[in-house]
């Protein structure tokens, strides 16, 4: 079983930045790409931003490129991601879920159920 340690989260003002760190259980995590995805109150899980473990690919939803950037699940950081956050906006605000999965898929990496681990979620509120 994959356990997550979420931390990060909290209130910040538009054009503000957050750093979300995400810790997993490492050497179950091998080979995993690692994420995250966020939920806003009404609207269905948005996959955020993914990083794979042998070649450090990155994705990003349109809605977040040039502003976030994830970083970390190689070697020397196994099982471990930083999605850094800048250029806030209230649209940001969500949970954010820290998620896993072994198996893969280019095209369908922000679509949820092709996760098999998630953390508990941590909070990110964009409000003056």
């Amino acid at each position: 079983q994959v356990h997550f340690v979420e931390s990060g989260g909290g209130l910040v003002q538009p054009g503000g930045s957050l750093r979300l760190s995400c810790a997993g259980s490492g050497s179950t995590l091998d080979h995993h790409h690692i994420g995250w995805f966020r939920q806003a109150p009404g609207k269905e899980r948005e996959g955020v931003s993914c990083i794979g473990s042998s070649d450090g690919s990155t994705y990003y939803a349109d809605s977040v490129k040039g502003r976030f950037t994830i970083s970390g699940n190689n070697n020397t950081n196994a099982g471990a991601v930083v999605l850094q956050m800048s250029g806030l906006k209230p649209e940001d605000t969500a949970v954010y879920y820290c998620v896993a999965t072994h198996f893969f898929s280019t095209t369908a990496w922000a679509t949820p159920t092709g996760y098999a681990y998630w953390g508990q979620g941590t909070q990110v509120t964009v409000s003056s």
